[in-house]
Order: C-alpha cells, then sequence, then structure tokens
C-alpha cells in the first residue's frame, strides 16, 4: 500500500498534476549538488513569474542538462503544452540541452519542423531556433511519455534569454490593442463588454460591419419590398441579411483590410445593380 502511494505521487509529479506544479518557478538558481553559497556564473537562473508565463519545476540533470515541467492549463490538468520562460546568469559559449518531459500530447508539430522561439533583451525581436536542434520523441526515462528537448548555445552573458513554445501574445497586448481602435472611433467598428471571466477579466464582443450600407439596405427592403420586381425583392433581401453588422471574435483585421472590404462590397456589380433598380422605382 505504501509503495502505491509512493507510485502514485511519483506519477503525479511526473505528470506535471496541479497539486505537484502549484505555481510558476521565480527567480530559480539551478546550482550543482552540494554547491553553497551565492551562485556562480554559468548557474542557471529560472523565471516564469510574468504575463503568459509557465514554467513549474526544473530537475537539475547536469551541467549541461536540465530537464523543465510545464504548469497544465488552468481547471484542466489533463492538457500540457505552453511554456514560456526566461534564463539568466549564463556564460558566454554555454551550451545547454533543455527537455520539456510532460507534454501531454502524443502528435505535435515539432516532429515536422515546428521549434521553439527565442529572444533576449540585446535581441528583442522573436527567432525560431533551428529545427535541426529540436526533437521530440518517446523518452524511456519518463514512462515512455513524448519529450521536446532542443539544444542552444548562449553567446552573451550579460543577456536575460526568454524560451516560448511559440510567439506569445498576451491578454494585456490585446486588450492595449483594443483599446487603441476604440479611441479612433471607427464608423465600423464598436467595441462592448459582454461580461467579465472569473478571474474578472474583460470579455469584448466585437461589431465589424458597414453600418451605413446596413441601415440603406434595410430602408430599402422594408420600403419597396412589395414594390419591387421579384428578381430586385429577392436581391434587396440578400444585401440586407449580408450586410448586418457580424459578431465575430477576431480582432486581427487591419484598418485598411476593411476599408478595402468594404469598398469591394460597395463597388461589387451586384450591389451597384441592387441601388441602381431600387433608386428608380
Amino acid at each position: 500500500m505504501e509503495e502505491s502511494s509512493v507510485r502514485d505521487a511519483e506519477t503525479a509529479s511526473e505528470a506535471g498534476g496541479e497539486d505537484a506544479l502549484v505555481g510558476n518557478v521565480n527567480k530559480l538558481v539551478m546550482s550543482p549538488p552540494g554547491c553553497s553559497g551565492a551562485p556562480r556564473k554559468g548557474h542557471l537562473v529560472f523565471d516564469a513569474c510574468f504575463e503568459s508565463g509557465n514554467l513549474g519545476r526544473v530537475d537539475y540533470i547536469s551541467e549541461f542538462e536540465f530537464d523543465l515541467f510545464v504548469r497544465p492549463d488552468t481547471c484542466n490538468p489533463r492538457f500540457r503544452v505552453w511554456f514560456n520562460f526566461t534564463v539568466e546568469n549564463v556564460c558566454e559559449t554555454q551550451r545547454v540541452i533543455f527537455n520539456v518531459v510532460n507534454f501531454s500530447k502524443t502528435k505535435s508539430l515539432y516532429r515536422d519542423g515546428m521549434a521553439p522561439v527565442v529572444k533576449s533583451t540585446s535581441r528583442p525581436k522573436w527567432q525560431r531556433l533551428p529545427a535541426k536542434n529540436v526533437y521530440y520523441y518517446r523518452c524511456p526515462d519518463h514512462r515512455r511519455n513524448y519529450v521536446m528537448s532542443f539544444a542552444f548555445c548562449f553567446d552573451r552573458e550579460d543577456d536575460v534569454y526568454q524560451f516560448a513554445y511559440c510567439y506569445p501574445y498576451t491578454y494585456s497586448r490585446l486588450q492595449h490593442y483594443l483599446a487603441s481602435l476604440e479611441r479612433r472611433n471607427l464608423p465600423y467598428l464598436q467595441r462592448e463588454l459582454l461580461g467579465l471571466s472569473v478571474q474578472q477579466r474583460r470579455l469584448d464582443l466585437l461589431t465589424i460591419t458597414n453600418s451605413e450600407l446596413s441601415r440603406m439596405a434595410a430602408q430599402a427592403s422594408h420600403a419597396k419590398h412589395k414594390s419591387l420586381p421579384l428578381q430586385v425583392s429577392c436581391a434587396l433581401e440578400i444585401l440586407a441579411f449580408a450586410s448586418k453588422p457580424c459578431f465575430s471574435p477576431l480582432v486581427g483585421i487591419s484598418d485598411a483590410g476593411v476599408r478595402e472590404t468594404t469598398e469591394r462590397v460597395e463597388q461589387s456589380p451586384f450591389v451597384r445593380f441592387v441601388k441602381t433598380r431600387s433608386a428608380g422605382i
């Protein structure tokens, strides 16, 4: 019974369960066993206590290799994919291997050429690691779970390096972008507060539409529906439906893209035909 409990605890720890990985590492110094005192250069310092950060545990394997455990998704311990952490206190030309050992996915784009991204304080633009330095495989040392390993060579001692699963897009960045759009008072964009999350964060509803086209089509449809020929009447109904506000969670569309789409709709032969026929009746 005691052996079973120990084995269950080890399994939970290995899988990165919520009980084993409560929070992110915070300026965790990885010194060699038996080393005491202030950390020396080359004793890596890991940190993930920042927005979108995720790294729950680091195991020291050797001065060249570290096992990393990511925390599971909120309220769902079955999914463990995302990681985002920083490393500092490095030595120039120091080579390391990082093993993310508790992925929950058996299939990953890392098997098809995808690679983690990295940046540093002196090079703030994200770059992908070379695919030849990334390995995704079943590891016998971790109960044949899938492990993603990548090799990296630090080249600047004073830099803080940041590694992530892919390009991060934080909640704060999204809110900043939406606020900047709202301040511009764009006629085709409306932002509303739909509600708040459990953590009291905004849930935004975006309406992207051509309000003038929608109003004109609706008025023409209701006022002249009975007196129009069947073809024009049906066309106006379709136009009114197509130009209604479109509720979408997508926020990445550019202003130029919205204008171009609106201009194309207004200049299309179908819309010109409907406007001409409705104006002449």
